[in-house]
This record gives structure tokens, sequence and C-alpha cells, in this order.
């Protein structure tokens, strides 16, 4: 979980490739209205959101009834976002991949052919409410040693 460009997309695969587990990215789930709104710039509200979250809070709790993990790539900014989506999920666990503005807004500057327009980097900010209880690791570090750290501080 993060902001946009925090590296979520990028560690999540390589995470779910290396415990052989299946790998959603949050971003796929969202309606065509958000996407248009984040495309122009407009961040999305807690509505827009509500919809979104039932869906992948779906997507946990069926692969937990079926004894199949995954990673999941979710902004999950708010803690009730994240409450929203782990409810009823005993195996969820958060990771926060934790980076200053300079370092998201560089990575922003430089990546191609996503829909979130950079312009929203200042609205996520200003609504993520850090987890206390996730794994925090720093976005700074290459997706190998992220990796490497989450597999070895969760024991996956």
């Amino acid at each position: 979980m993060g902001v946009t460009g925090c590296g979520k997309t990028k560690v999540g695969a390589m995470l779910a490739e290396a415990c052989a587990w299946d790998f959603y990215d949050a971003d796929d789930f969202h309606p065509a209205e958000n996407v248009a709104k984040m495309n122009s710039g407009v961040a999305l509200t807690d509505e827009d959101r509500w919809p979104w979250l039932a869906r992948l809070s779906t997507l946990l709790l069926d692969r937990e009834r079926q004894g199949k993990s995954l990673v999941l790539a979710c902004s999950a900014l708010k803690q009730v976002y994240r409450d929203r989506l782990a409810r009823g999920c005993a195996a969820a666990r958060f990771v926060f991949l934790d980076g200053d503005k300079e370092l998201i807004r560089a990575r922003l500057a430089a990546r191609q052919g996503h829909y979130m327009n950079p312009k929203l980097l200042d609205s996520q900010f200003a609504i993520l409410e850090r987890p206390p209880d996730a794994l925090r690791l720093d976005a700074a570090a290459s997706p190998a040693e992220l990796v490497r750290s989450i597999r070895e501080r969760l024991e996956v």
C-alpha cells in the first residue's frame, strides 16, 4: 500500500512471483468513471472508492475461503479503507511503501502509460494515514531489496 508511484505494482508483482501467488493490481478494478476522474486530475472521493473497495474485499475473502494466498497492490491510503479491505480476512497483512514526496514526484515524472495524473500526488499525501500496524518499508529501496525484506519480515 502507499501513494501512487511508491512501487506497489512492481514490488507486489515481484513478491507474488517469488511466493508463487497470484498478483492483482487494485487499479485494474476501478470503474471507468474513476479512471476518467483520475486521468483528468480530479481526486476520488470516499463515495467513489467504496464500491471499488467492496470489489477488492470480495476478492480477498473469496481467495481466503479457497485457501489461496495473493498479493494485492492497493493504495489503501486511509485506515477506514484498510479496515474495509481486510474485513473478515484473518490472513490480511499490509506492507506500507513509504516514500517522500520528492522521490515519488520524480518517479511519476518518468512514468509512462499510467492513467493516474501526477497532479493528484498532493491529494494522496493529504489523505494518507500512515498505518501503525503495517510493515513499513522505505520506498527508496530497490524492488529486490523490498521483496527480500517483506519475505523475511513476514516469513513468506
